[in-house]
């Protein structure tokens, strides 16, 4: 029958999804968890100071928002 298919489908699917998961882990613990940012221009500098303002901890890296909340 149809639902024959279904553990087929369901391993290629694993082995699709997992290279993509695993991309994001590896980068992760190769860079740090936090981005850096680097200035090159003077609108990433403008853009880096909003950051700072916008954060109201004086931290460019720190989201107003917490992800925890919702």
């Amino acid at each position: 029958m149809w639902y024959e298919i279904l553990p087929s489908l369901g391993v290629i699917y694993a082995f699709l999804v997992m290279p993509g998961i695993a991309l994001t882990y590896i980068q992760k613990k190769s860079s740090g968890d936090k981005p850096k940012r680097i200035v090159r221009t003077p609108n990433s500098f403008f853009m880096m100071e909003r950051d700072v303002r916008v954060s109201k901890t004086n931290r460019y890296y720190d989201s107003k928002v917490s992800l925890t909340s919702f």
